[in-house]
């Protein structure tokens, strides 16, 4: 999900991330019309610009953050403020931080990376909760076989 409201942005991004990937990508001008689609949507990377109207990147990815905590979070910005930045990584756990101009190979390693570590904390949260279940099921039998032996 790639988040600015520059279309010129989005559409240069949007390009050259076709061309590299076979990622779905979504593309939003409005803020709080991606913050929707994040809330209902499974999103591996999230792209959002700094300076926007109406809700500035950091407060877009906090929500991102709280809908889809697994969603990697990249914070694009054409300023070059550390104290925006320290607030993004306190805030939001942010996962990158990129200025613009942007070199695009390494916005497609941070991509690449930010879908690969979404996905394997997918899995974890999955794997957890099929132990938890396990967990639960041998509780219950060792509570019926105690039980059977009182």
């Amino acid at each position: 999900m790639i988040v600015d409201d520059e279309e010129m942005v989005i559409a240069s991004i949007r390009a050259f991330l076709h061309l590299e990937t076979d990622y779905e990508i979504q593309a939003f001008t409005n803020p709080e019309q991606a913050a929707q689609f994040a809330g209902q949507r499974p999103v591996d990377v999230a792209i959002s610009d700094y300076l926007m109207p109406r809700m500035n990147g950091i407060q877009l990815l906090n929500r991102v953050k709280e809908s889809q905590p697994e969603a990697s979070r990249v914070l694009l910005t054409g300023h070059a403020d550390k104290q925006s930045a320290i607030q993004a990584i306190n805030q939001v756990a942010l996962f990158q931080y990129l200025e613009k101009p942007w070199d695009n190979d390494q916005l497609l390693l941070v991509v690449r990376s930010g879908v690969e570590r979404a996905r394997l904390f997918r899995d974890l949260r999955k794997k957890v909760e099929e132990l938890d279940s396990a967990h639960s099921s041998l509780k219950d039998v060792q509570k019926r076989l105690v039980q059977a032996f009182l």
